[in-house]
C-alpha cells in the first residue's frame, strides 16, 4: 500500500512539473531597444513553431573586408560556418538554417526570435578574447602631436569642448582574479577606489583634436578619457592607416566597451594605450560559465587548458602590480591590477551588465572566436516555408495516427488497452514538458520524431500485454501474470529503447538544425515512453489489483 502511494505521488509530481513547464508565463527581462537597455514584460511560450511553421528572421553575413584582408575567403567562411552553428545550437534547439551560399556569403534563418538584436550580436560577434598590459611609459603623451597632425591632414575635427575640470571618474567595478591562486579573492584588485578618488583631469595639451579632447584618466596608467562629442571624430582618425603608423612600436589604442557618465552628467568614453602583444588569447579557453555574485555582480567564470594556464601564470607573474586589460573584440571590458600570478581559472565581471549578457558572453566564448570579422549585410523577416494547407494536413495526419492507435489498443486489449491509453496521455504530457525544458521548437521533422516515439511507447505496452496473456494462458493468477509479464518484457523494451536512443544521440552529435530537432524529440519521447510503460502502466495495474483485490479477471 505504501509503495503504491509513493508511486502515485511520483506520477502526480511529474504531472505538476510538466504542467509548470508547459504553462505560458510572463516575465520581466532587461532588453536593448534603440541602443538603450530597458525592462520590458515578455510572454514566454514554452514550445515555439519552427521556420517551416511560422517563419522567422533571415540574416546574410559577409566578410568585413574593410577591417581585414582575407586571402582565402571561401575557406574562412567554412570555418566561420562551424562557429556560427555551434553558437546557435547553444542558443537553443531552434531548428535554424545555417548554410554557405557561393564563396562569399553565409545565410542564417532563425524561427520566432523574440530579441532580434541579441540574436544578431551572438551571430556576428567575433568573440576574440585577449589579455593585454596597459602602457606605463606615457606613450600617448609622446605621440599625441603626431595624431593631431594626422587629424588635420585628414580634415577631421570637432569642437573644442573637452572633459575639463568638472569631470569625475566612473566607478569601474570590473575585476578578474585567478580562482586557483594562493589568494584567489585578492589576486587582482579592482581599481574602483582610485576611480572614485580621481579629481580634476587636466587635458594633455591645449591644441589639436587629440590634445584638446583626450584627458589623462588618473585611475591607472595608459587610461584616457574622451568626451562623447569627440568620440566619432577620434574614432575616424584612429581607423586611418596613418594614425596606426603614428603609434609607437609595440603599442595599440583600444576603446572601452561602454560609454560612461561623469558626475555632472557629461558623457565620455575610455581609451586605453596597451601593449600590442597580448600575454594570452582566448584560443586556450576550454570553458566559460555565467554566474552571479552579490558583490561583484554578473560575471563569466572561464577555464584555460593546461598550456594556457602555464602561459597565463608565467606572464602574469612578470607583470605584478600592473593593470591587465581584458579585451573582447577590440573593446576593453575591464583593466584590474594583477596582485598575484594567475593559473587556469579566472573570471570576467560585467559591472552593471545583465545576467543575460553574461550568458551570451559565456556562449560565444565557449563556441570560439570567428576566424574573420563578419558583417550583417541583410536582415529581413521571412514567412513560413510551408503553406497553411500543408500545416493543417500535417496536424490532421498526426491526429488520425494517434486516434487509430487509441482505437486499436482499446479494441484489441480491452480494459488493459484503456490503461495503456491513459499512460499514453501522460507520456504525451511528459514528452512535451521535456521538449519545453530543452527550449525545443516544433517543426514537421520534430513532429515526425514525436509520432515515431508514440509508436515506440505503444510497442512497449504491446510487449507487456502479450507476455501477460501468455502467463494467463499458462494458468497463473492475474496478479502473478501481471508481475511476470512486466518482468519478462523488461529486457526487450530496454534493448529496443537503448538502441533507439543511441541512434538519436548519433544524429544529435553529427547533425544540425532540423536533424538535431528530430533527434531531441525522438530521445525525449523514448525516455518518456520507458517511464510510462514500466512505471506508470505498472502503477495503474497495481491500483486496479488493489481495487478488485485480485478477484476479478483481467480483460486483455
Amino acid at each position: 500500500m505504501a509503495n503504491l502511494k509513493t508511486r502515485l505521488l511520483i506520477i502526480l509530481g511529474c504531472v505538476l512539473a510538466s504542467a509548470f513547464m508547459l504553462y505560458p508565463r510572463t516575465v520581466i527581462e532587461r532588453v536593448k531597444r534603440d541602443g538603450v537597455f530597458v525592462y520590458d514584460t515578455i510572454k514566454r511560450v514554452p514550445l515555439k513553431k519552427g521556420l517551416d511553421l511560422q517563419g522567422g528572421m533571415h540574416l546574410t553575413l559577409e566578410v568585413d573586408e574593410s577591417r581585414q584582408v582575407v586571402a582565402d575567403k571561401s575557406e574562412a567562411l567554412d570555418r566561420s560556418l562551424r562557429v556560427i552553428r555551434e553558437r546557435i545550437d547553444e542558443f537553443g534547439v531552434a531548428e535554424p538554417v545555417v548554410q554557405k551560399v557561393g564563396d562569399d556569403r553565409i545565410i542564417v534563418e532563425l524561427p520566432g526570435i523574440d530579441d532580434p538584436e541579441r540574436a544578431q550580436a551572438l551571430i556576428s560577434s567575433a568573440a576574440f578574447l585577449q589579455f593585454q598590459i596597459t602602457d606605463r611609459t606615457q606613450a600617448m603623451e609622446r605621440v599625441i602631436g603626431r595624431l593631431d597632425e594626422v587629424a588635420r591632414n585628414a580634415g577631421i575635427g570637432v569642437g573644442t569642448a573637452a572633459l575639463g575640470d568638472t569631470a569625475s571618474r566612473i566607478n569601474m567595478t570590473g575585476a578578474l582574479f585567478g580562482a586557483d591562486s594562493a589568494a584567489a579573492d585578492t589576486s587582482i584588485a579592482s581599481d574602483s577606489a582610485a576611480a572614485d578618488s580621481a579629481a580634476a583631469i587636466p587635458p594633455v595639451s591645449s591644441r589639436g583634436l587629440f590634445s584638446t579632447n583626450i584627458s589623462q584618466g588618473g585611475a591607472m596608467p595608459g587610461q584616457y578619457l574622451v568626451p562623447g562629442e569627440a568620440y566619432d571624430a577620434i574614432s575616424r582618425v584612429l581607423d586611418l592607416p596613418q594614425a596606426q603608423a603614428a603609434l609607437p612600436p609595440g603599442k595599440a589604442l583600444k576603446w572601452g566597451s561602454e560609454r560612461q557618465l561623469a558626475a555632472n552628467g557629461q558623457e565620455f568614453y575610455e581609451l586605453y594605450m596597451l601593449d600590442a602583444r597580448p600575454i594570452i588569447t582566448g584560443e586556450y579557453l576550454v570553458d566559460a560559465v555565467p554566474s552571479a555574485d552579490p558583490i561583484e555582480g554578473n560575471l563569466v567564470q572561464f577555464t584555460l587548458n593546461n598550456e594556457g594556464g602555464r602561459r597565463f601564470r608565467n606572464e602574469t607573474a612578470k607583470h605584478l602590480k600592473e593593470n591587465m586589460a581584458i579585451v573582447l573584440d577590440d573593446k576593453v571590458m575591464t583593466a584590474p591590477v594583477i596582485q598575484s600570478a594567475i593559473g587556469r581559472n579566472g573570471q570576467i565581471t560585467l559591472g552593471g551588465g545583465s545576467l543575460q549578457a553574461a550568458q551570451d558572453l559565456a556562449l560565444v566564448l565557449r563556441a570560439g572566436a570567428l576566424p574573420v570579422q563578419l558583417k550583417i549585410t541583410e536582415v529581413r523577416n521571412i514567412g513560413a516555408s510551408l503553406g497553411q494547407d500543408s500545416i493543417d494536413k500535417g496536424v490532421t495526419a498526426l491526429a488520425i495516427a494517434v486516434a487509430l492507435v487509441i482505437v486499436i489498443m482499446i479494441g484489441y486489449y480491452r480494459f488493459a488497452g484503456m490503461l495503456a491509453v491513459a499512460a499514453l496521455a501522460l507520456y504525451v504530457l511528459y514528452t512535451l514538458a521535456v521538449l519545453a525544458g530543452f527550449n525545443a521548437v516544433i517543426t514537421l521533422p520534430g513532429l515526425a520524431g514525436f509520432v515515431l516515439s508514440v509508436g515506440i511507447a505503444v510497442d512497449a505496452n504491446v510487449l507487456i500485454f502479450e507476455r501477460i496473456r501468455e502467463e494467463l494462458d499458462a494458468g497463473k493468477t492475474t496478479r502473478l501474470a501481471i508481475d511476470e509479464g512486466f518482468k519478462h518484457a523488461l529486457s526487450a523494451i530496454v534493448d529496443s529503447s537503448v538502441t533507439t536512443i543511441l541512434s538519436g544521440a548519433v544524429l544529435y552529435q553529427y547533425g544540425s538544425g532540423p536533424v538535431r530537432g528530430f533527434a531531441v524529440t525522438l530521445i525525449a519521447g523514448v525516455c518518456a515512453s520507458l517511464f510510462t510503460a514500466l512505471f506508470v502502466s505498472r502503477t495503474f495495474f497495481m491500483l486496479w489489483l488493489q481495487q478488485t483485490r485480485g478477484a476479478k479477471a483481467l480483460s486483455i
